[in-house]
């Protein structure tokens, strides 16, 4: 499948999401492929506080098809800029809102109409002004260089047919000293070839995701320092049969293989405050440089 199938693939079916989620059912992506974010999910289930919930509309959270928490981890502060790239239903907008302030100001870029739709009626119901949802993709940000103080996101570059342009285009927007603090899941060695062909289990979230090698060389090449990658939470056995299962594969076999080697990750990285001319050496080859469809399968 070409980077530009994947892409309306993916658009597609977190369209389908945002409509389950705005007519009253339970909706999800992340995890088996089929959009059905319930507690059993392994990857999206139990990532936000009952308090952080409470403060929201019941939409964005039901929307939420993430795999970590990113703005309980990143340190956000009163004034700053953030991006949300891939921000869906918008929960992970709404609290950096709530974070950075009155004087700050917090984006959220999606390509998908549905989710923006819902999005912005999340904001509207919350009432948060200090918000901006975007239309547009996240390897091509329509925002201009060195605007943005923190980038953040939940489980969406691992959807990315081309990682190589999502994070040169996150080091543009960032400002100098500006700080990438996004939640994904990472590979920990590899995986069976019949996982990173699965389109299932790429919009799953697993097909696409990066080695921890490979992501902390592929932002070390961009030119981002001090590169640091914690795990937290690590997908098992039962946790893979639960994402393998639907995807059409043998479960129990592949969830042997699978377990213990998913992990759901915090990726912090930082632009230097002075920005070399030219890009550094990567400390180690990228096994799969384009990290698409094409490459990764």
């Amino acid at each position: 499948m070409s980077t530009e199938n994947l892409k309306a693939t993916v658009r597609e079916r977190y369209g389908k999401a945002a409509l389950q989620v705005a007519t009253g059912a339970k909706s999800g992506c992340c995890g088996g492929g089929s959009c059905g974010n319930t507690n059993d999910d392994p990857i999206t289930r139990n990532l936000y506080s009952a308090a952080e919930a409470a403060t929201l509309p019941a939409e964005a959270v039901l929307a939420s098809l993430g795999c970590g928490n990113p703005t309980a981890l990143a340190e956000l502060h009163e004034g700053e800029v953030v991006l949300d790239l891939g921000s869906g239903g918008g929960i992970d907008v709404l609290l950096s809102a709530k974070r950075v302030g009155p004087t700050g100001k917090a984006y959220g870029l999606d390509m998908t109409d549905e989710m923006l739709e819902l999005a912005r009626e999340n904001q509207r119901k919350a009432a948060v002004e200090n918000v901006e949802f975007l239309k547009g993709e996240i390897e091509a940000i329509p925002l201009p260089d060195a605007s943005v103080d923190v980038i953040i996101s939940n489980c969406v570059i691992n959807l990315s047919g081309d990682k190589r342009k999502v994070i040169a285009e996150a080091f543009r927007v960032l400002k100098p000293g500006g700080r990438f603090a996004v939640s994904d899941v990472v590979i920990r060695g590899e995986v069976p070839a019949e996982v990173r062909s699965s389109m299932e289990l790429w919009i799953g979230c697993i097909a696409g995701a990066l080695t921890e090698q490979e992501f902390h060389s592929l932002l070390w090449e961009t030119g981002f320092e001090q590169i640091e990658i914690e795990p937290t939470r690590v997908y098992e056995f039962e946790d893979a049969q639960a994402f393998l299962t639907g995807a059409g594969l043998d479960t129990d076999t592949l969830a042997r293989e699978v377990g213990g080697r998913v992990m759901g990750a915090f990726i912090r990285a930082t632009k230097p405050a002075h920005v070399a001319a030219e890009a550094k050496a990567a400390p180690a080859v990228l096994s799969r440089a384009c990290c698409g469809p094409e490459c990764c399968a």
